[in-house]
Formats: structure tokens, sequence, C-alpha cells
């Protein structure tokens, strides 16, 4: 299996004769190479190595543990973790290991670097005899008192005898980065959020010490937090110098440079000189402005700081040849800590080649995608829509006259009868339907929602009933109507008093017979699908003034139900504040966790015109601008009015957006959409302003003529 390794003579030799185990698996598992402290080490022979697997390695790891170990490691490059190993005669030890993906021959593999940690493991030991470990110490804070214990350890390893000198406040001066710790502290002392992390002391020469905290909880509050620290300066140079080597051995099929603040290059692999083109005495001699001229030193040092900053940095970059060509490459540029200067491991890819493929594969999946346009369609509300919104058992209520419109919602539910919601904007209408079809026999298929005051008309018909190909102007694709999508299942028609007339017809004939055709179409589609409507407007007015089918509204209305405003509904508001006020908390990271009794007060005496959304509205207003665990009044409130106060009789944003929306339909006398609509005007696509247009509560019948 040796013939794996892509490294000759002295590179090999320095793998076999490196103090740490090097292992290579292959995606299965199974060992295909390991050097010689491995065999030493574990007491296996080198034939025994086409036996040998993680499995073996490790008796605890699952074949789908392994998967996910595979896919991490791809998926990040290089990862860390500690862990424990099984020799041949069965005995066990504990491991730090540094996993990178690699590959070779065309063949992917994980290399791991293990670093036998059995005998200074901090939980190992720490769990045992803290006060015998060397160069480990114990402390305890109460935080009832702030007294603090800690043991000579301890002491000793600071050099200092006074015990205040570890307090929170004291110790973290240190440590190179006090701010590091002084956040690691308030986490574990205010959130219990344990640490263990590696630290760099402020002594000279610089050590560095493992400092571990965790919290004792009594219930839910912290009242201790244990904790130790521990000199770990040898291993963390030899991690360092691990590193260093481990990424130029393992990368040297790429480029790889090491370069200081300076820009001095310090370190390349063999393949720089190759790929490039230079000498090697040539490039003894180069910094990175000989390398890219098009490099400034401004530049190099802002490319420094952001990559001390984030660690690991990666672009793509134009990589000059001294012949002058070039060729596109993959930069992933890691900061290392070494010896007390800041390092820039630079690893460089030629993606020439994998720009092309992925070009290719852009072109065929763009092919694939045309094809499968039809089956995204049918899927799409299943991926969405489906379980999205709370249902029939989770809706707020505790009001006799809400229970009552809730029982005609459970009655109706079991049947397949069209029902027709009504009442005013912001009531929760599509809830109910949400609820009628979750209830219902059909809750296994979607519910499909279209919201007719969101559309413009010329698109109504098609997104309704699907249209082929070459049916009108920019029809370049066939699509599914939402009856088609809602085939088994409920269709809600929201604001369906915003459906032109001309189009009633089309829905009464679903209605009555259960078919319809496709615009394009000389094929007739049946449909079983139940239909729930629901509008804000009174249609038997809009009857009267020929805006709404007669028929259309019989046929509709089999089953009406209507929700009742907030307003009749009181008893609600405090339970609907409190839903609000702790769903807007969370998604802000505010601490408020209850109304006050005057809040409550002040909600229940206001009519809220905008029902259940303007309260919704209201409170998420409120926890931005306010701040405690208790909401108070303030500026937030509406007047009996219903204006929300504001200083020196200013408008609020949401009136002056209102009132300029008003006058540019004024100028387009009311026309949305098409080249001089005010959604043109406005720079909005026309869904947009329809769906603001409803928030703000605009009509579209107003006449803005």
């Amino acid at each position: 299996m040796n013939n794996l390794i892509p490294f000759e003579g002295v590179s090999q030799k320095l793998i076999e004769d490196f103090p740490y185990e090097v292992i290579w698996f292959d995606e299965t598992g199974q060992i295909v190479y390991a050097n010689e402290l491995f065999f030493k080490r574990l007491g296996y022979s080198k034939k025994d190595i086409s036996n040998l697997s993680i499995f073996e390695l490790n008796p605890t790891v699952t074949i789908e543990e392994w998967r996910e170990h595979w896919h991490s490691v791809e998926k990040q490059g290089t990862i860390n973790f500690k862990d424990t190993h099984k020799r041949k005669d069965g005995k066990l030890y504990e491991v730090e290991v540094y996993a990178q993906f690699f590959s070779n021959n065309g063949k992917s593999f994980i290399s791991a670097l293990v670093n036998e940690i059995t005998e200074s493991s901090f939980y190992r030991n720490l769990l045992g005899h803290t006060e015998r470990l060397t160069n480990v110490g114990g402390w305890k804070l109460n935080l009832q008192d702030g007294s603090l214990i800690v043991t000579e350890e301890a002491l000793k390893l600071f050099d200092t005898e006074d015990r205040d000198d570890l307090l929170p406040g004291n110790i973290v001066h240190r440590f190179k980065d006090s701010k590091q710790y002084q956040e690691l502290l308030k986490g574990v002392m205010r959130k219990a959020k344990a640490f263990d992390e590696i630290l760099e002391t402020n002594d000279q020469p610089t050590r560095y010490i493992r400092s571990a905290g965790q919290a004792i909880l009594k219930g839910d509050k912290i009242f201790k937090i244990i904790g130790a620290y521990q000199d770990v300066t040898d291993q963390q140079e030899r991690q360092n110098a691990l590193r260093l080597y481990k990424q130029i051995l393992d990368n040297a099929e790429d480029l790889v440079y090491v370069y200081n603040r300076e820009g001095e290059l310090l370190h390349y692999s063999n393949s720089v000189a190759r790929v490039l083109g230079f000498d090697k005495e040539e490039l003894d001699d180069f910094n990175i402005f000989h390398l890219d001229q098009n490099i400034t030193k401004e530049w190099w040092n802002e490319h420094m700081d952001e990559i001390a900053e984030k660690k690991v940095l990666r672009f793509e970059w134009m990589i000059s040849r001294k012949d002058g060509t070039k060729f596109q490459a993959d930069i992933t540029a890691n900061h290392i800590r070494f010896e007390g200067q800041d390092l820039n491991c630079a690893i460089i890819r030629d993606i020439t080649e994998r720009k092309k493929r992925e070009s290719e594969l852009f072109n065929a999946f763009e092919e694939i995608k045309s094809l499968k346009q039809l089956l995204e369609q049918e899927n799409e509300y299943l991926q969405t829509e489906i379980k999205r919104n709370i249902n029939f058992d989770n809706i707020i209520c505790k009001s006799d006259s809400y229970a009552k419109v809730l029982e005609e919602v459970e009655k109706v539910a079991k049947t397949d009868t069209t029902v027709l919601i009504t009442g005013e904007s912001g009531t929760g209408k599509e809830l109910l339907a949400n609820s009628i079809h979750e209830n219902s026999q059909r809750n296994k298929r979607p519910l499909i929602k279209v919201n007719m005051a969101t559309l413009p008309n010329e698109l109504i018909e098609s997104e309704l009933f699907g249209h082929k190909k070459g049916a009108f102007t920019g029809a370049t694709a066939d699509k599914v109507g939402k009856f088609t999508l809602a085939d088994e299942g409920t269709i809600f028609l929201d604001e369906i008093g915003e459906m032109p007339l001309e189009l009633q017809p089309k829905l009464l004939r679903v209605l009555q017979e259960g078919e319809f055709d496709a615009l394009g179409s000389n094929k007739t589609t049946q449909v079983d699908v139940r239909i729930i409507a629901a509008t804000n407007r009174n249609l038997e007015e809009m009857i009267k003034d020929g805006k709404f089918r007669e028929d259309l509204f019989y046929r509709l209305n089999v089953f009406p139900i209507y929700n009742i405003p907030l307003r009749d509904r009181k008893e609600d508001i405090p339970l609907l504040a409190q839903y609000f006020l702790e769903k807007y908390a969370s998604k802000a990271g505010k601490a408020f966790r209850k109304l006050s009794k005057k809040t409550i007060d002040k909600l229940m005496d206001y009519p809220f015109p905008g029902n259940i959304r303007e309260l919704e509205n209201l409170i998420e207003r409120a926890v931005i601008l306010e701040e405690g665990t208790t909401l108070f009044p303030g500026s937030w409130l509406p007047n009996s009015n219903g204006d929300v106060k504001t200083d020196d009789g200013l408008k609020t944003f949401e009136e002056i957006q209102k009132d300029h929306i008003i006058k540019v339909l004024k100028h387009t006398k009311g026309r949305v959409s098409g080249p001089n609509g005010a959604a043109t005007i406005l720079a909005m696509k026309d869904k947009t302003l329809f769906a603001k247009m409803k928030r703000l509560g605009i009509e579209r019948q107003v006449n803005f003529k």
C-alpha cells in the first residue's frame, strides 16, 4: 500500500520517522498506509495492514459515524479532535488527532496525524487527583458571596501567593487576549456556558495556559463556578510546529508558500518552481512583490491583518508564471502563529480545468432544470406550505364569542363543503382556512393559497388555471396552475372580491363541474378541489354594483363564516399580546417576559381597526423600541383615534408610505401594472405593491381618478 505515498526520498523518510502516528484511510475506513510509529505503538506488523480499518483502531465507531466523519473532513478540509484508540493487545490509550482530506491519483483519502496524550490528558487526570497533576490547578468561585477558593498549584502556576490575583477581574489581565477570556467568564457566570480554551499569557517568554470552567446549578440558578488551569506550553508549541509541517507536506502537490508580515518567502513547495518556471536560486531571494507585481505593500498589510483576524481566508486569484502566462487559482490562506510571528501559509491550486468543468456542468444543469420545471412547480407547495401555520388546536382564544366561530370551523372542517370566510382585514381569515384544511380528510394533500389582491389582473387566470407554452407573450414554458396543484386537496382564494369579473365564470365552472381549460390548451382538466374563499369586502354590495356575479356568490356562500373583529373578542387581547411579545422578544434577543397591567389596560381600551395584524405590528414595534423584562406603555402605543403617538405631530413611516402610494395611484388613475403603472413609478414589482397596498389598507376599488 505504500505506493500511494506522493513523496519520495527525504520527504518519505520524514513521514516514516515522524514522531506521530501517520495513518491514511480510504472512504470505507480501510487503512491504506501507516508509518513505522503506528506499527510500533499498536503492536501490529506491516502484513496486518490489509486487514486493519478504523473499526479495529476504534471499536466504538459505527459505519454511519465513519461516513459522517468522512463527509465532515471532506467539507472542512482539516479537523482536530481527541479520541481513544485500541492497541492489538486490547489496551486503550488517549490520542489527539489532526485529520485532513486529500486526493492522490484520482482517489480520496483522510490523512490522520495521531499524538498520544494518555499521560497528560486534562480530563482523565482532573477526575482523579487534580492537586497531584503537574502544573494543574483548580479553583471555585461562589457567586453568592464572591468568595474564591484556589489550589496551591493554581497559585504556583501564576507565580503569586495572593488568591485575589485569580479573581475574574484580575486574572483576565494575565492573558494577551484579555477580552476573549473576559467573554468566556461572562458566558459561564451569566449563561452557564462551559468553556475549555488555550490562552496565551503576557509572560516573557510567553506561555500557553489551558483554562476550563463550568457552572454549578441549583435548579435554573447559577451559584458556583468551578474551573482549572493547566500549563500546556510545550504541547501547544509542538502542535504549532506540527500544523506548520503538516500543511507543507500534505499539500505538496499544490503550490505552498509561507510568508511573514514583511512579505518574505520563508518556505515554498517544490511545485512552486516547477509550475511557475523559476529556479530555486531565484525563489530563495523572492518576496511576494517579486512573484506578483500587482500587489502593493498597503494591500499586503491589509491582507495579513484580515488573515490574522479570520484565521482562514479563501479566494480566487490570477497567478503569473515566469514566462508571463497566467492561470486561475483557488487560494486558501491560513494564519499561523509560529515563534512569535504571524505567518501566512498560502495553498494555491490551479482551477483552470475545474472552471471549465463547472461551466459544462452549469450548462447541463440548466438543461436538466428546464426539464424538471413542471415537477418543481407541482412540489412547490408540498415543500413550503404544508404544516407551515399553526393548526386549529393552537389558535389563541379564550373568548366565548370567538369560540362560536371555532365551533363553526370544527363542524364544516369534516365535510367537503365550500366555505366563504368574511371579516375585516387582519382578523386571521387565512388562519381559519388553515384550520379547516388541517382538520379535514384532505389534510394529507396540500393547502394551496392564492391572494387575488397581490396578483395583476392579467396574471390571475394563468396563476389559477395554468397555461401552455406560447399561450401569450412571455409564456416560454408550460405552467401548472394552482387548481391542478390543489387536486384532492384544498385551495384558499383570499380576497376573492378582487377577482376580475371576466374570470368569474371560469371559477364558477370549477365549482359546478370540477373542470377548467388552461390558457392556450384545448384539453379540459378535471380536478377534485375543495374551495375556501375569503374577503373583507361586501360581496352583496358588489353584486348590486355589477362587480361580482350573483350565481358565483351563492356557490361560494354555501357555508359562511364571519370572522369577528378583535374589538368584539377583547378577552383574547392579553393572550395574543403575550404570544407576540414572546415571539418577537426571542427574535430580537430581548428579555421581555410579560406586559404590565397598565399596558394591557391601554390595549384593551383601543378599538384596533387593523385587528390582530395591527396588534402584532404594535408589539413588534414595542419590542424594538423598549427595554427590560416587562413591557410598559410608551410612544409605540396608538392614541384612541388609532394613530401612533409621535413627537411634534409627525406622521409614522407607514402613514407617509400610504400617503405617497395613494398620491402615485391618483397620478396613474388607479393603474398598478404596466409601463405607466404605479409599480413602475415606485420601482417595485407588481406583486410587492399589491401586498403593500393590502397591508396599508389601500383598496384597489377606490376612485383614484
